[in-house]
């Protein structure tokens, strides 16, 4: 088993955040709820309790129950869970003056303690909350403050127990790395062996143990994840591995014959479905946003289930679900109130009765990027921008027709083109085009036009969570805006997004 730092999440932003930067020092670890915490196994080094928007104060505030890992493991408290150890063994939270958010400097450092070993007196932290610790229990000392804030830090004597009233985790705490890394390394005594290689290693073992000679059908989009998945079940089961590729007609320009190509070349075992007519079929006079999901949806899983029934003796459904996934639905808020719909093979009916293989469920989605380099998977694919389940079809304002598809794929591809040409496609983390329901008067030669508008929309992001537009340079735009007009027949006029997210979204439906 593999040794893991135990982080219990009391619904706070930041919590993700812990995760990432314990995985950034190669330490595997797993987010739990406070309420749903798993069995404290011997594996388990060391426990993270993150921060909340609740007060200690609240009635409702949540409480763990401590009595499984206070004193018998190494803990550390981040904010909300420095402020509850505090509360709950004898000492006193109340409101702050002045609510305490933002930059910080530490005033005061007890190198000598483990935990702030290497910290620099002066060295800025992150704060972020509206109470304060004004009274520490007996047994309690203080290890770290700041010029406004007199319990930044503190260890509980004769035990492993720590808090801070600061956010280690985020990257205006200019040293939290190197508090992190203290407690998870130094403290926790973590060997820091979770790497990509191993990872592989690993799952590619387990994955052989588990579905053993059984045949597994998975759905593959031509991105990141489902490619990732992809490979290590093969790597694991080999042709037992059975691929299907969807053309929805709702793709990039050529990029079903592309993607289907590079998957081939890689060994997989993959067919190509061409089902664009069922699809434009059952999007044909619908403009809802949301009904246009749900009837791409549909349809996907009418081929997916058609096609999977055509191989014989099928045991396993296989998907690219990522970690932030398996975390969204079992936050300590529950499910988050639904925005959109996600349209991909997760939502397959219970009817297919198959049993679900989540080889990724584990990962970040930056951590399976490394996964897939580690495989040797072709850098088109790993680099490649994300793109809706629902492709194009979110990208065209109004109905959906052929045509309409037709246009945008050509605009598309001259957008993305160049963006790859002039070396910009690197710097940004998701790029399209919109097909607005506007017509507009233009004048091409002696001839006056009345012909379609369209947007593009390019961000910088780095999880899709928040995203800015991205500052693409004047005369690249311009020269895009050219190469559309002239080559596009339909289009008169090109307009540049430079909304983000929030308050807008990235794409536009």
């Amino acid at each position: 088993m593999q040794e893991t730092i135990l982080i219990l999440d009391f619904g706070s932003q930041y919590t993700q955040l812990i995760a990432r930067r314990v995985r950034e020092l190669n330490v595997y670890c797993e987010i739990h709820p406070y309420n749903k915490i798993p069995e404290i196994t011997k594996h388990i080094k060391g426990v993270i309790l993150s921060g909340s928007p609740f007060s200690v104060r609240d009635e409702a505030a949540p409480v763990p129950d401590f009595s499984l890992f206070k004193g018998k493991l190494p803990l550390l408290g981040v904010c909300y869970g420095a402020q509850l150890m505090a509360q709950k063994f004898g000492g006193e939270v109340l409101p702050s003056k002045h609510r305490e958010y933002g930059r910080a400097h530490l005033s005061a450092v007890n190198n000598d303690n483990p935990l702030f070993k290497n910290i620099s007196i002066n060295s800025q932290v992150w704060m972020s909350h509206a109470d304060t610790i004004t009274q520490i229990p007996d047994n309690y000392e203080i290890i770290a403050s700041t010029n406004d804030v007199k319990f930044a830090g503190y260890k509980v004597k004769e035990e492993q127990t720590w808090g801070i009233q600061f956010h280690p985790e985020v990257f205006h705490t200019s040293e939290g790395s190197i508090i992190l890394k203290n407690f998870v390394v130094t403290i926790c005594g973590c060997a820091q062996s979770w790497t990509p290689d191993s990872f592989v290693e690993t799952t590619v073992e387990q994955l052989k143990q588990k579905i053993g000679n059984d045949k597994v059908v998975l759905g593959l989009s031509g991105g990141v994840d489902s490619s990732v998945a992809a490979v290590l079940l093969h790597k694991a089961i080999g042709k037992n591995l059975y691929c299907i590729f969807v053309d929805n007609g709702l793709l990039r320009k050529n990029e079903f014959e592309q993607v289907l190509d590079s998957y081939m070349h890689m060994g997989l075992n993959v067919k190509g479905v061409n089902a664009k007519e069922l699809f434009y079929s059952a999007l044909a006079g619908i403009t809802d946003p949301e009904k246009k999901r749900k009837a791409i949806g549909k349809v996907f899983i009418d081929v997916f289930d058609t096609e999977s029934k055509r191989i014989e003796d099928v045991k396993w459904l296989a998907q690219g679900t990522i970690y932030p996934d398996v975390i969204e639905s079992i936050s300590v808020k529950g499910p988050s109130a639904t925005i959109k719909s996600h349209h991909n093979v997760g939502g397959l009916p219970d009817f297919m009765k198959l049993k679900i293989v989540e080889p990724l469920k584990a990962l970040f989605k930056d951590e399976v990027r490394r996964v897939g380099r580690t495989l040797k998977i072709d850098d088109a694919i790993l680099n490649r921008h994300p793109f809706p389940g629902p492709g194009l079809a979110i990208r065209i304002l109004g109905d959906i027709t052929p045509e309409k598809v037709r246009i945008l794929q050509e605009v598309d591809a001259i957008f993305i083109n160049s963006l790859k040409s002039e070396n910009l496609y690197k710097d940004v983390w998701q790029a399209g085009a919109i097909f607005l329901p506007v017509q507009s008067v233009g004048v091409m030669g002696d001839e006056r036009t009345y012909e379609n508008a369209v947007a593009l929309r390019a961000v910088t992001s780095t999880d899709g969570m928040t995203a800015d537009w991205c500052h693409l340079p004047y005369e690249f735009l311009g020269k895009v805006s050219n190469e559309i007009i002239n080559k596009v027949k339909g289009i008169n006029r090109v307009v540049y997004d430079i909304s983000s997210k929030p308050p807008a979204t990235i794409e536009w439906e």
